[in-house]
């Protein structure tokens, strides 16, 4: 596959700059399969689409404030976007910088009286390896956390405002799992009122984290889409939500592509151990043609030209064919010709 195949137009003023009034208040567009037929309904009435009985995998991820501002001894402001930590010990970070160049040259940057970093490396996929002193933080999450603002998407073209910190998390994030640069954008449609009802009709909900990186918003550069390099993602699973998806007589929906990445992930490989949790780097590329393992549904929202998320779609909609993406560009081009949101605080898209 041509990644120019993945690209597909799209108005500007399609693109959601900011959430809906309430949560379930987007727009949901059902795709199924065995009929291959489309129809259009509000968030709230998801509980009443489902099949019955589901396992429910949702991402517990919280996303952390992780854009700080600084600046360089000469004065210059600096922006630093958080991103994991290193191998090395907590206090220093895997980083991007703007300006990155400038601010590598300087090596140094803060704020006085609240931080210090100093640029140790430069790395070669753009990153930057930074080591914080904290005179009042045990680590750079939690300097973040008090004087960060939430990492929106760059199609948001506006700056982090106060609401962002509510709304782009979604409300069954546990704070103490705060590893992520990106939110589980599916998710964000739930309200805990839906998620009740959800248990009362029979579902069952399991959880799973997986730390959200910025290449989920990297586009595929290569020209041809099997020798992009897959961005690795850590995840975590329960020993209880392994038993879930070990047990094919379940029948699964998953809250997003992260889910999927890491259900998918844990499934290719050996680790049958439903006594210990899993900690791993999910890298799989899922394009088509793919044979999914552990996914029954998915629930997403609308994804970016030439990204992984596309591909990653396109092969839900065709198990095991290749034809998935013709079929996705169909769907999408009905979406925005009613007039759906894309993107992070777009609205959603079911496939069942």
């Amino acid at each position: 596959m041509l990644s120019s195949e993945l690209d597909y137009p799209l108005p500007a003023e399609s693109i959601a700059q900011s959430p809906t009034e309430r949560r379930d208040q987007s727009r949901l567009l059902l795709f199924d399969r065995k009929t291959q037929h489309v129809s259009h309904h509000f968030f709230h009435e998801l509980p009443d689409l489902l099949p019955s009985k589901l396992s429910i995998l949702r991402n517990d991820v919280s996303v952390l404030k992780a854009r700080l501002t600084g600046q360089r001894q000469s004065g210059g402001k600096v922006e630093c976007l958080l991103l994991r930590p290193s191998n090395f010990p907590d206090t220093t970070w895997r980083c991007l910088l703007k300006p990155g160049g400038k601010t590598a040259k300087s090596r140094k940057f803060g704020i006085e009286g609240e931080y210090s970093a100093e640029v140790i490396e430069s790395l070669s996929s753009g990153e930057y390896l930074v080591r914080f002193h904290l005179p009042h933080d045990k680590d750079p999450s939690a300097l973040a956390q008090r004087l960060g603002a939430m990492p929106l998407p760059p199609y948001v073209r506006r700056p982090a405002a106060p609401p962002d910190e509510e709304r782009y998390q979604t409300v069954y994030a546990k704070q103490e799992k705060r590893s992520a640069v990106a939110a589980p954008t599916a998710g964000l449609h739930f309200t805990a009122e839906i998620l009740d009802r959800l248990k009362r009709e029979g579902h069952y909900i399991h959880d799973l984290t997986l730390s959200i990186g910025l290449g989920t918003f990297r586009p595929i550069e290569t020209e041809k889409v099997e020798d992009h390099a897959m961005h690795g993602e850590e995840y975590f699973l329960e020993p209880s939500t392994k038993s879930v998806l070990r047990d094919p007589s379940f029948k699964k929906l998953a809250i997003g592509t992260t889910c999927v990445r890491a259900i998918e992930h844990y499934l290719a490989g050996k680790d049958s151990d439903l006594e210990r949790m899993t900690q791993a780097e999910a890298k799989l590329f899922i394009r088509p043609p793919y044979q999914f393992k552990g996914v029954n549904h998915l629930l997403t929202n609308f994804h970016l030209p030439g990204s992984t998320l596309l591909c990653l779609v396109a092969a839900f909609l065709s198990p095991g064919e290749s034809d998935g993406l013709s079929t996705l560009k169909e769907i999408y081009a009905e979406a925005i010709a009613k007039n759906y949101r894309f993107f992070s605080y777009g609205d959603a898209m079911m496939v069942v």
